[in-house]
């Protein structure tokens, strides 16, 4: 990771960095930058619903609130919806097989012209179109599916 760089990251580089998984460093870098303002760091309102939904649903409402207050008190700027947003994330949704979250997450680093932080293979279609710092990779959930 270099300063003055720009970064998004993926709902999965933040849970990553919550539950120390793989990356967590890589993350935790990234967000020490931010915090010395020597780099901007973004992520999209539906990461942040992610985090909540997602934290609530495997450990209850209050681990998923705390997770989420946890996610506003990073040096991250929330990015919200926007016509230019929309426009991109339907352009990327069209374009590319991700759901309709990773496509506004993808969206997000195209608006704020970041490099995407993630683990989710994915947003490997993206490659030559958008830049990707791709954390190792997390292993393939069974009976997921796109929306």
């Amino acid at each position: 990771m270099r300063e003055a760089e720009r970064y998004t990251l993926d709902t999965s580089a933040i849970i990553a960095y919550f539950a120390n998984e793989a990356g967590a460093d890589t993350v935790e870098g990234i967000l020490a930058l931010a915090d010395r303002r020597r780099t901007e760091v973004y992520a999209s309102f539906m990461t942040f619903m992610e985090v909540l939904y997602g934290v609530w649903k495997r450990l209850g409402e209050k681990e998923g609130k705390a997770a989420y207050l946890r996610l506003k008190s990073l040096a991250v700027r929330q990015l919200d919806v926007s016509e230019e947003l929309l426009l991109a994330a339907s352009r990327i949704k069209a374009t590319y097989d991700l759901s309709v979250a990773d496509a506004w997450i993808a969206a997000t680093a195209f608006a704020t012209r970041s490099q995407l932080v993630h683990k989710d293979p994915e947003f490997r279609s993206l490659e030559g179109k958008l830049a990707l710092l791709e954390l190792p990779v997390k292993p393939a959930r069974l009976g997921s599916r796109r929306e």
